[in-house]
């Protein structure tokens, strides 16, 4: 699933086609995509001129001078500016000045809405992870007693991370997924807010994780994955201590982590 890097970089490479263009005409294919009247959903954007384009966790937020447009990729999802249609394309956008913007998704499993004012699955998530402060993080953080992973996961805890990120920036931080959280230190949680600000701050640098489906709005894979220091590496050397790397379960999904380097405490 696309994360806050990948989402990010699709609304830094798309917005450009999208500020101040004006929507002529739109067309959805699917029903899980875009359940409901699909039809009512075109009409609400013929004609509405594009503000803003942002992100809030992995949801991409589109301000139209009436009403905001809600994209979320979920697995498979592609937002591609002036691509052509495939057999996944299950949302079509003409613009002004013969530009199109093409949503495409095999398991069609993301999302595309329209609401009047903020969409409620937004409303109810957590502060953004790239721009939360260190001190709500740290507040946050040390007054739940649940496991690290699961409630970094959490996107009503903090939106836009997910078990790629959460696997790299818990390694780098040397802490066991399973910890709890309330038992790390302050210091020790502020270092984590450290490492999750420069870990997500590398993927955007670098394009985000290409592992499957992922490019930005103008096609291009990103190169993260690359440099990936746990996740994907079931049984490869430690990059830090040599050990191999190994794959567990946590909150049902696969998990990588090095067994020495994170020493559950």
């Amino acid at each position: 699933m696309p994360e806050l890097p990948e989402v990010e970089n699709v609304v830094r490479s798309i917005a450009p086609y999208l500020l101040g263009r004006t929507i002529a005409r739109a067309e959805f294919g699917s029903p899980w995509v875009t359940p409901g009247d699909r039809d009512l959903l075109a009409r609400q954007l013929q004609g509405r001129r594009i503000e803003r384009v942002r992100r809030h966790g992995k949801f991409i937020l589109v301000d139209l001078d009436r009403g905001n447009l809600t994209i979320h990729l979920g697995m498979t999802g592609k937002l591609v500016a002036n691509a052509p249609r495939t057999p996944y394309t299950h949302g079509y956008f003409e613009l002004d000045a013969d530009a199109v913007v093409v949503y495409d998704d095999i398991r069609q499993f993301g999302s595309i809405e329209w609401s009047e004012g903020v969409n409620p699955r937004v409303a109810a998530l957590g502060p953004d992870a790239l721009t939360v402060p260190p001190g709500d993080f740290v507040q946050g953080l040390r007054s739940r007693k649940t496991k690290l992973k699961p409630l970094l996961l959490n996107q009503a805890f903090v939106a836009g991370l997910g078990n790629i990120y959460v696997d790299e920036l818990l390694f780098r931080a040397k802490l066991h997924p399973l910890q709890i959280a309330s038992r790390i230190s302050a210091p020790g949680a502020a270092e984590l807010h450290g490492v999750m600000q420069r870990v997500l701050q590398e993927s955007i640098a670098a394009g985000g994780s290409s592992i499957s489906d992922y490019v930005d709005g103008e096609g291009r894979k990103g190169s993260f994955q690359d440099l990936h220091r746990v996740y994907g590496r079931e049984g490869k050397p430690c990059l830090d201590c040599g050990a191999p790397v190994v794959r567990t379960v946590v909150a049902q999904r696969g998990t990588h982590l090095c067994p020495q380097c994170q020493k559950r405490r």
